[in-house]
């Protein structure tokens, strides 16, 4: 599930972007007069004499998005009854780093901004963009593991659920309490529906969109009830019961097509899986690439010339958002995730260092689709407006290169990976307790007088550093035997076994430091559909003898753990743990003073 909102997520920030350009764009052109203009249409529904009117600014901004939110809701819904929001010790690091993140942007500006016109956007830098974050992430590829993606995820839908209870709170307009009653009224009501277990989509959209009318109207923000009415729709994991059902339609229909067994075996089927994922699987698509484009669209478009550019670097309420973002939310997040850690009330996902922690706080700090919302319901001078959207996109660009440039320092800086468990002081042994042989996989001269034995994961991005620099190391010296050993750390890096079972499958045919190679360029498309291209454009098939080759790889794995190999990448020079830098010109130098092998 994680893995196809990444995509989705992933996709759509290329949609996104482009619609907050063409927003400054249009902005910016000579026909910016138009932009506001159009924005500034007004649309309604009319029953009899009664009218219901907005402009489709907030047509986008009240409406469309609450579909969005009513996505988020979803999402939440779903990984906190069975996704991994299940798990307290793992919700507990990133929700403290959440409000961490949360509460020091919203106090730097408050700090900058106090007591003048820009004080109430105190909740402009408070919430991360996570299409941006995830569409920045892919760019970062191998360097942001997928443990730091789930964790920043866990991270986003706190942060989601935080913000808007702040915008429901704290930016409601003057309040309607016969409204807010009718409100509370029809949200019972659905209640009701759901607690008898009566499930009539059409009554639920009349009374949701009633619900929305009702809390539009009664000043606080219908976001709420995006969220509220997510979170209340059913979800559950495939039951055995429900799975076997379907199977035994599909079995039915395969002996017997007929239109009334096609339509029974795609009820099954589709009730085996909660309304809750088919609704998202529907829903967010149009949510990622449809609706907050748009709603990007409607809102970035802000003058970029000389005289707004002037007054938002010298304007509090643009620094204090990029003070917020920058600063406040990657000191924020850090604090936020050292503090429980130390107190020992949850873990990380995986085994992540602090530079990758430090970068995925960094690149948190891009604001956009909550940030540009808030803005809108903060201020009312459209002068402050374009103060506050600037500083939002300058906050975030600036977020972004930081959160790019930790990423690349702490990459830089080498590393193993290595699962948790191991202690720091455990004495391992230092040599190769298998000897290289003829099964292994290698190249360069068998008669070598140096041999360069690699324990490795497909998956592992300091393995994907190496890579490079081995390459030039081949290049550099051609005399020097290299073999590979597989050590697919598979809790860490989910696609490392397959990823290792399709190089086997290329080695059955010859191909193994082909797909090799292939593997180590693409680190960030290991899915099964990418693995079996890969070995196509090979001429192999990538699963053939899977068995033979799963024991192949334990045997790997084996030797490994007999010669002290607890992360990777692992390096022996001539059976000698080799235990310095991963850099070209350390690994040159032991190579040139490598002990012969007897």
């Amino acid at each position: 599930m994680l893995r196809a909102f990444f995509r989705t997520e992933v996709g759509s920030t290329t949609v996104l972007l482009a619609a907050t350009l063409l927003g400054l764009l249009w902005a910016n052109s000579p026909w910016a007069e138009t932009y506001d203009a159009f924005w500034h249409i007004q649309a309604g529904l009319a029953f009899g004499d009664t009218t219901f009117e907005l402009d489709l600014r907030h047509w986008v901004n009240d409406g469309l998005m609450a579909v969005f939110f009513f996505v988020i809701g979803l999402e939440i819904s779903r990984e906190v009854t069975v996704g991994q929001l299940r798990d307290r010790r793992l919700i507990a690091v990133p929700a403290v780093a959440a409000l961490g993140g949360m509460i020091l942007p919203a106090l730097l500006y408050f700090a900058i901004n106090a007591g003048g016109p820009g004080e109430a956007g105190w909740g402009i830098p408070i919430a991360t963009d996570t299409a941006f974050v995830l569409g920045l992430l892919a760019v970062v590829g191998a360097r942001c593991p997928d443990p730091l993606r789930a964790f920043l995820l866990t991270l986003a839908i706190v942060d989601d659920v935080l913000a808007i209870l702040v915008i429901a709170v704290f930016y409601t307009a003057d309040l309607s309490v016969v409204a807010l009653l009718v409100a509370v009224a029809l949200f019972a009501l659905i209640l009701l529906l759901r607690r008898l277990r009566i499930w009539r989509p059409p009554a639920y959209v009349l009374l949701g969109f009633a619900l929305w009318v009702a809390t539009l109207e009664s000043g606080v923000h219908p976001t709420l009830v995006g969220i509220a009415l997510g979170a209340l729709v059913f979800v559950y994991a495939p039951s055995e019961h429900k799975l076997r059902l379907a199977g035994e339609a599909v079995q039915e229909l395969a002996g017997d097509p007929s239109p009334r067994l096609a339509r029974e075996a795609a009820l099954r089927v589709k009730r085996s899986v909660s309304i809750n994922e088919r609704l998202q699987l529907m829903l967010h698509p149009w949510s990622s690439y449809v609706i907050v484009p748009i709603f990007a669209l409607a809102n970035a478009g802000v003058r970029l010339d000389a005289e707004s550019l002037r007054q938002a670097a010298t304007s509090p309420i643009s620094l204090g958002i990029v003070a917020g973002l920058v600063l406040g939310k990657l000191v924020g997040i850090s604090l936020g995730t050292w503090l429980p850690l130390r107190m020992n009330w949850g873990l990380l996902p995986g085994n992540l260092v602090w530079g990758q922690m430090l970068g995925g706080a960094a690149v948190s700090g891009i604001g956009f689709t909550v940030a540009l919302f808030v803005t809108d319901l903060a201020f009312d001078d459209p002068v402050v407006q374009s103060q506050a959207k600037i500083g939002i996109i300058a906050g975030s660009l600036v977020a972004a290169g930081l959160g790019w440039l930790i990423f690349k320092l702490a990459w830089n800086q080498g590393g193993v990976c290595a699962p948790p468990g191991l202690e720091p002081d455990e004495p391992l042994p230092d040599t190769l307790a298998v000897p290289v042989h003829a099964g292994d996989h290698s190249r360069g001269p068998e008669d070598a007088a140096v041999t360069l034995v690699e324990y490795g994961d497909f998956e592992c991005p300091y393995c994907g550093r190496l890579y490079e620099i081995l390459e030039r190391l081949r290049e550099r010296r051609p005399d020097v035997r290299m073999v590979f050993r597989h050590f697919p750390l598979r809790e860490m890096h989910p696609r490392s076994l397959p990823a290792a079972l399709a190089a086997e499958a290329a080695g059955e045919a010859g191909r193994f430091w082909e797909m090799h190679d292939v593997l180590y360029r693409n680190q960030d498309r290991l899915g099964d559909a990418e693995l079996e291209r890969y070995a196509a454009d090979l001429g192999v098939r990538p699963w053939i003898g899977r068995d033979e080759h799963l024991r192949r790889i334990e045997e790997d794995e084996s030797s490994g753990l007999d010669s002290g190999v607890r992360g990777t990448p692992t390096l022996f020079v001539n059976g000698a743990r080799y235990t310095g830098p991963l850099t070209l010109e350390a690994l040159t130098r032991a190579l040139r003073d490598s002990t012969p092998m007897p």
